[in-house]
């Protein structure tokens, strides 16, 4: 899956509207137009007009998406504020995909394994412990992408009832 491909059912799945995801997006640090994002939701085989969403790219919505979801995190007295995490070159997007849309719905390990389930998809808490650690750490799994298929395919069923 691409990361075009990703946006486009991630809106659907949450029933995100234009203007909105040009809010997401500001709010993850980057500045875009409706009609870029009309042009980052098109297909790249379907249309030459369309515009490829990099990973940077994808990984400024995730964190735009989480302050839009659940508002932006001020810092303790004391210590200097957190900048968003840079997306480190060996780091696998469907991990990261995953990781950051479970922080922005707040969602548990075990809401993460309801809507795999309810898309078909049967995944035990140690393979979802695995995928969600840290890349490096000795019982990290790179996520497929069916997993994260699937789990796009599970919210678009749970959110859009």
């Amino acid at each position: 899956m691409n990361n075009n491909d990703i946006l486009i059912r991630l809106r659907y799945a949450l029933d995100i509207k234009n203007a909105a995801m040009v809010e997401i997006f500001q709010l993850g640090g980057v500045e875009v137009t409706v009609e870029e994002v009309r042009k980052l939701l098109t297909k790249l085989e379907d249309n030459e007009d369309s515009m490829e969403c990099s990973n940077q790219l994808l990984d400024s919505f995730l964190n735009g998406l989480i302050i839009f979801k659940r508002g932006k995190q001020e810092p303790k007295p004391g210590q200097p504020e957190k900048s968003a995490t840079a997306l480190e070159q060996n780091e696998h997007m469907n991990n990261i995909l995953l990781k950051k849309l479970k922080i922005a719905l707040s969602l548990t390990g075990e809401e993460i394994i309801a809507i795999l389930q309810e898309a078909g998809v049967t995944i035990s808490k140690g393979e979802l412990g695995a995928v969600l650690r840290k890349a490096g750490h000795r019982n990290y799994k790179e996520c497929g992408d069916r997993y994260v298929r699937n789990f796009i395919k599970g919210l678009a069923l749970k959110y859009r009832e």
